[in-house]
């Protein structure tokens, strides 16, 4: 099963110290998906889909994957095909 870039809308609380805790992302369909957790968070390059930034470990469902925020403030995931 392959892996497709899809930029999605996050929302998303910042701390006062500045450390971004992202709640939800909203797929193009305007499907929401409800962050459980977010365990870890480092600069990486996306190695399914290409490109890089701060990426993300969440779980959605419990189920782990990864939610990338690219230096120009897009962010995607990368989403089965």
């Amino acid at each position: 099963m392959g892996r497709r870039k899809v930029y999605i809308t996050v929302n998303t609380d910042f701390s006062p110290e500045g450390e971004c805790h992202p709640n939800s992302i909203t797929f193009e369909d305007g499907q929401l998906y409800e962050i459980d957790w977010v365990l870890h968070s480092c600069r990486a390059a996306s190695t399914k889909v290409g490109g890089t930034g701060i990426r993300y470990t969440i779980l959605i469902f419990g189920r782990e994957t990864f939610l990338f925020n690219e230096r120009n403030g897009r962010r995607f995931v990368e989403a089965k095909c």
